[in-house]
């Protein structure tokens, strides 16, 4: 099968789970004998600016169809709405029709809500700035409807967890959602040396773009409660600056209990891994995100909220802990059983290895994608 992939966001130029996503199923499909080409930003691909691939793809889509006759086009995310719209109307007909597939791994309704003050016990624990509040209501709207484009052109819609399918079902009127689980191991890295811990181990880490949802305050707040736990906070991002100063406010950067080490390449990441007690996704909305299988992978037992597509990928007692979303104490509490019981992390990170083995490899994405795709084409 001749199979394209469009996608924005790429590696190495690019720190997206998607892009990583698109190179890790593209990984599995070849393996599996497939002949793949991805259409990205760059040479032979869109030109211009990320913010302009929605437009800039059309041209390159067409310009690569005339040259490579595909099966399969399969566009990820909202960005590839208009691709999936031109190649309804203007694309190959009869025979050379391509089939066209949509891999959506969130729902930006969900997103928009998510943009929004994280409450605990009445207090408020941290609010959107103002790039975030710009993000709500200029350009989640467009997302939203190149999103629905894709959705309802697609002949197949695939999400990387059951409560994504759910979304795109009720957010976006997609029709017979499939699950296609997010993988890791498609794409090799060598450990890198992380410059900001130095040789300390230990830490808890979060990794991640520094954003509202993914609850970082309610990180700070679970530290600030007691015990002696380190964080190292991996990313970068609109909310780096308000986070800082809420952790200068508990105290926990002058006591050396919380390190910004800013953007983290996938090699640093591994270094960090391989050197963390734990890895903790305070998050109040996710997709299915792909540190947690980077860290089970590594034996790395996960903290994190109960939210999304998350439990279906932790399970609570045997490969991590899962505590309900904007809860500071339940987070303290799980952090605190980890520093007392390290033999049940140890045990929950092994799980979590062998878990990854069995699911959330390339190979198992490529074959669960064929059989989606196939049958898909036959219903």
């Amino acid at each position: 099968m001749r199979i394209l992939l469009i996608a924005n966001t790429l590696p190495p130029h690019d720190l997206s789970g998607v892009g990583e996503q698109v190179v890790q199923l593209a990984a599995g499909l070849e393996a599996r004998g497939h002949e793949v080409r991805i259409l990205g930003r760059g040479p032979g691909g869109a030109g211009g600016p990320k913010v302009l691939f929605p437009l800039a793809v059309v041209p390159a889509l067409r310009r690569t169809l005339r040259t490579f006759t595909a099966d399969v086009v399969q566009v990820h995310e909202s960005d590839g709405g208009l691709a999936a719209l031109w190649l309804r109307w203007c694309g190959p007909r009869g025979a050379r029709r391509p089939k066209l597939v949509a891999l959506l791994q969130v729902s930006y309704v969900e997103e928009r809500r998510a943009v929004r003050e994280l409450r605990a016990g009445g207090r408020v624990l941290g609010r959107p700035g103002a790039v975030e509040k710009r993000f709500r209501r200029f350009k989640v709207p467009l997302q939203v409807l190149l999103g629905r484009l894709s959705a309802r052109l697609a002949d197949r819609v695939l999400a990387p967890s059951a409560a994504t399918a759910a979304e795109l079902e009720r957010d976006y009127g997609a029709r017979d959602v499939a699950v296609l689980p997010n993988v890791t191991g498609g794409l090799p890295a060598a450990a890198e040396r992380c410059p900001g811990p130095g040789d300390e181990r230990d830490f808890l880490l979060f990794v991640g773009r520094l954003r509202i949802r993914k609850g970082v305050e309610v990180l700070l707040e679970a530290l600030a409660a007691g015990g002696e736990d380190r964080l190292w906070i991996a990313g970068d991002g609109e909310h780096r600056a308000r986070l800082e100063a809420r952790a200068d406010e508990l105290g926990l950067r002058a006591s050396g209990r919380v390190r910004f080490l800013g953007r983290a390449s996938r090699g640093e990441v591994r270094d960090l891994l391989s050197r963390a007690r734990a890895l903790v996704v305070p998050s109040t909305y996710e997709g299915m995100p792909l540190v947690v299988l980077e860290a089970m992978e590594a034996g790395v037992p996960v903290v994190a909220s109960r939210v999304s597509g998350i439990p279906e990928v932790v399970i609570d007692g045997e490969t991590g802990w899962l505590v309900p979303c904007e809860d500071p104490s339940a987070l303290a509490a799980a952090l605190a059983d980890l520093a007392a019981d390290p033999a049940s992390g140890a045990r929950r990170g092994a799980a979590g290895r062998q878990r990854v083995e069995l699911l959330y490899r390339p190979a198992v994405a490529a074959a669960t994608w064929e059989r989606l795709v196939e049958e898909k084409g036959e219903s």
